[in-house]
């Protein structure tokens, strides 16, 4: 009896801390491989594309308003924003399936400084590897997929920016 409330203990302890684990935990991607471009508008109509932004990492996120997990990521990502917009980094994040309306409004409770691009008919997603919202790529300077999380990450979190910026080019640092 004593062994299984032991047990039982152990495990209510180590649950939630292998879960803040995963929370700051992406996931390398042995054979790099090339990132889709893509061709899409920001939430000022400007195109973006994915070859725009060669010659430095990328953090690539897929999300959408409805989502309880690119809710509670949000934030965090806009932290890790702060740090990293002078250092050579970009993020991007996608959004699927939604209008600039809907995203507007979002903003009021969620504010996003990075680059927000719109999927609104979903083409761009299916060309990626992506299961489900949230779903991030980090791709490094040559345009190839070196890293994925999927589910909500804590962005601002020191070790894993490192892992992004130490994707930087030489004299890029």
């Amino acid at each position: 009896m004593k062994t299984a409330i032991a047990r039982s203990l152990f495990l209510l302890l180590l649950v939630p801390l292998l879960a803040l684990a995963g929370r700051t935990a992406i996931t390398p991607i042995d054979e790099k491989p090339p990132a889709p471009n893509f061709s899409l508008k920001d939430m000022d109509g400007n195109t973006v594309t994915l070859e725009s932004l060669r010659g430095k990492p990328v953090i690539l996120n897929f999300w959408a308003t409805w989502c309880p997990p690119c809710r509670a990521e949000i934030p965090a990502m806009n932290r890790a924003w702060h740090k990293i917009k002078d250092k050579g980094v970009a993020m991007v994040a996608i959004d699927v399936g939604e209008d600039e309306d809907t995203i507007f409004a979002f903003q009021a409770d969620y504010p996003m400084a990075f680059t927000v691009l719109l999927d609104q008919d979903g083409t761009e997603i299916k060309k990626w590897p992506v299961r489900g919202v949230p779903t991030t790529f980090v791709i490094d300077p040559e345009g190839r997929m070196v890293y994925r999380a999927a589910g909500a990450r804590d962005w601002d979190d020191d070790e894993l920016l490192q892992k992004v910026l130490d994707l930087r080019l030489p004299g890029k640092r």
